[in-house]
């Protein structure tokens, strides 16, 4: 599976929300995108997930320009301002409930329990969303994120507006990755030296390669031939 954004641009009512911006990332691998702090970096995540049409350039799945549907099912974008993140003042429980309703998966107050048992945190389901540490919002997120059924892409919107511990979401993404996703984090105000490897950037088409994290599909194949020699 292939997510390619050729020289997207986004236009709004008072001027450019994205100048033209690029990025082809791949099962399994890790890109990383830097933008200035503002909408321009959300408004790339929501072109790449078939959210906001672009004014020039494509966001094409597998070289097929007729994407929109498809971007829709497989890319989810996760914790973006304004769009997807969660009400603060709500209790764990209730933004997870909500999370496994729009996914259209049992979300009783019994599911609820088992799916936060299951990652670790039944002891904050009663605590106001915005009082959750920063590693646990992003976590707890993405994973929600990752197990709707059909994602293929997570794009992760800017997790260092929350935090300056890049270690906490880089790990994350890229675990996602190596189980074989592709992974597009988001960053705006975290240094490129703190970064853990070169970004794209906004307003840029010429990007470096996004970090393999896990085997592509011909590397796979040779090594299953080889297991079976």
């Amino acid at each position: 599976m292939q997510v390619r954004a050729d020289r997207v641009s986004l236009e709004g009512p008072h001027g450019t929300l994205l100048p033209p911006t690029s990025l082809t990332v791949q099962a399994g691998e890790l890109a990383l995108v830097h933008g200035e702090p503002g909408v321009g970096v959300t408004a790339f995540g929501l072109a790449l997930a078939g959210r906001l049409k672009p004014s020039t350039g494509t966001v094409t799945v597998n070289h097929a320009a007729d994407a929109v549907g498809d971007l829709r099912k497989i890319v989810a974008v996760v914790d973006a301002p304004g769009v997807s993140e969660p009400d603060g003042a709500l209790a764990l429980r209730v933004v997870v409930g909500e999370e496994l309703a729009l996914a259209h998966r049992p979300a009783a107050k019994t599911d609820v329990a088992r799916w936060l048992s299951e990652h670790d945190a039944a002891a904050y389901a009663d605590t106001r969303f915005e009082n959750l540490e920063p590693a646990l919002r992003t976590r707890l997120l993405t994973e929600l994120a990752a197990e709707r059924e059909g994602v293929r892409l997570l794009v992760l919107d800017t997790p260092d507006r929350h935090t300056s511990d890049v270690g906490s979401w880089a790990r994350l993404a890229r675990e996602h990755a190596e189980r074989g996703l592709a992974v597009v984090v988001l960053t705006a105000t975290t240094p490129d030296s703190a970064l853990p490897h070169p970004p794209a950037r906004i307003g840029s088409a010429d990007q470096p390669e996004p970090q393999r994290c896990s085997p592509g599909p011909e590397t796979a194949e040779l090594s299953a031939e080889g297991d079976q020699e």
